[in-house]
């Protein structure tokens, strides 16, 4: 199998090996060099007509192309989506599962499930980010050692908090995520610290979303504590008095429908929507027939397709709000004189990616079959099961962080060219799509999807195993991102509108 083709009216096909000049496969003679992964015309196309892959289309070609020739940036142009949507005609709820699944996880006092058992060293502003990474790294391994069901304690710094409006979109985002991080049920102790003068004022938020102070759940300010060192001092103090309390808590079992998954990926290639994505799919599937939750995110990555999205919506209404999305995601890029089209990045244009379209039709089918339960902003809470779709940037940190905030206690993360992405609270799984990329960064991946294009695996029996992998990690095994670390620096909120 040296070429496939999706579906009878593509007009292209995906070379699963590199092809030269003059080979001849199922009946095409290739006419330029076509390197793995990337498209081959198998149907002649004319200048200005839809090129065609899974059965839609990813572009429009910039010149005549004719059979065998590479199909690419060089001939095919990207073009606005039509606005002819249809609601609710693709409704495949999954049937119930015959039997209930579990994992070993801490609820918490609210009813709520978690994953992880940190302590959280939560900033309002980039004026107290020294101050906090000074609080967590002051607990090493000796000193943890003590705690063994404290699975660490970590300061959530970022960028902003000031210099910002004290309303609107960009603000009313980071008060969500500060709120989100604050009650996650992947957080046994919460330690809240700010300069004290910031627009984006700690009091607020408590009053705004009800939270209450308490032994595990602590406030203050370099400037009423009266500087730096005194608030790194009284912050260790504080964390250290939680120490104990969080170390209480035990695994219990716990159904799967208390799961809620981050759906992701990055670095992706030609293969993330024939391999990984499809196979996280079925996973996702398999958690929402458990009950339990999965969330699509990254806005700009589901431009062209999410015509396939809103004929999966429960109601015409869901379907709509995720329209607004993208439309607001036009008018944004438009006014920052962008082009929604400037993703792929270059690395995904070599893994074989031509235009935002070819991506976003792989990238959809993260989110299986099931029905669109609910679109939410960036950072809301999820408040129902089944699948959901939160209003994020492409860039994998701040999607992913907004998926944390809105309740997310695992991450899934598909790629193709290679990351070396993670997540805390909430541990990040890693998909590679190909069996190259799974073999080259072995320490990093956890799945390899690449046995896919080889036969070895189906689809659904890779989402099988991607499925229990969630529950193992759930239950406590270690990711390989986790185990390297990684997350302490992947806290990046969603920055909206202008620094002043």
């Amino acid at each position: 199998m040296s070429l496939v083709k999706f579906a009878d009216s593509d007009t292209v096909a995906v070379a699963t090996t590199r092809l030269e000049v003059g080979a001849v496969v199922g009946g095409v003679k290739v006419s330029a060099a076509i390197p793995r992964g990337h498209k081959v015309c198998v149907v002649a196309t004319a200048n200005g007509a839809a090129v065609r892959k899974y059965g839609q289309t990813i572009g429009y070609a910039t010149e005549a192309i004719a059979v065998g020739a590479h199909v690419h940036t060089d001939n095919v142009a990207f073009r606005g989506v039509a606005g002819d949507y249809r609601f609710s005609t693709n409704l495949h709820p999954p049937a119930p599962a015959s039997h209930i699944d579990s994992f070993m996880g801490y609820r918490r006092e609210n009813g709520s499930v978690g994953t992880r058992n940190y302590i959280a060293v939560v900033t309002s502003v980039n004026c107290s980010a020294t101050a906090a990474r000074m609080i967590a790294a002051a607990f090493g391994p000796e000193e943890m050692a003590a705690y063994p069901n404290v699975d660490g304690v970590v300061a959530y710094v970022h960028g902003t908090g000031c210099g910002m409006a004290d309303s609107g979109d960009g603000f009313e985002a980071l008060q969500r995520v500060m709120w989100g991080y604050a009650r996650h049920p992947n957080h046994g102790g919460v330690l809240m610290v700010g300069l004290g003068c910031e627009m984006n004022q700690i009091d607020w938020l408590l009053e705004a979303y009800g939270l209450k102070h308490g032994p595990l759940f602590q406030t203050m300010n370099i400037q009423n504590v009266a500087g730096l060192r005194k608030t790194v001092e009284a912050g260790i103090s504080k964390v250290r008095a939680m120490l104990p309390l969080a170390n209480e808590a035990r695994r219990e079992p716990c159904p799967a429908s208390e799961l809620k998954v981050a759906l992701q990926c990055g670095g992706s290639d030609a293969w993330s929507g024939i391999t990984a994505n499809p196979a996280l799919g079925h996973a996702s599937d398999l958690l929402v027939a458990q009950g339990g939750t999965t969330v699509l995110a990254e806005t700009p990555e589901v431009y062209g397709a999410e015509h396939l999205l809103t004929e999966r919506a429960k109601d015409q209404a869901t379907g709509e709000k995720l329209i607004g999305l993208i439309h607001w995601w036009e008018d944004y890029t438009e006014r920052n004189r962008g082009s929604i089209n400037n993703n792929p990045s270059p690395g995904n244009k070599a893994g074989g990616l031509t235009t935002i379209l070819e991506k976003s039709l792989g990238a959809v089918a993260k989110a299986g079959t099931s029905p669109l339960n609910g679109v939410l902003k960036y950072a809301e809470p999820i408040r129902e099961a089944g699948l959901m779709f939160m209003d994020s940037p492409g860039y994998d940190p701040a999607s992913v962080t907004g998926q944390i905030a809105s309740g997310c206690n695992i991450v899934c993360f598909t790629t193709g060219r290679g990351s070396a992405f993670g997540s805390k609270p909430a541990p990040t799984i890693k998909i590679a799509t190909n069996s190259e990329l799974a073999s080259k960064m072995s320490e990093d991946m956890d799945v390899d999807a690449g046995s896919i294009l080889t036969g070895d695996a189906s689809l659904t029996d890779k989402g099988r195993e991607i499925y229990e992998m969630i529950l193992a990690v759930a239950s406590g095994e270690q990711s390989k991102s986790e185990a390297q670390g990684l997350g302490d620096y992947e806290f990046v909120p969603w920055q909206i509108g202008a620094v002043m």
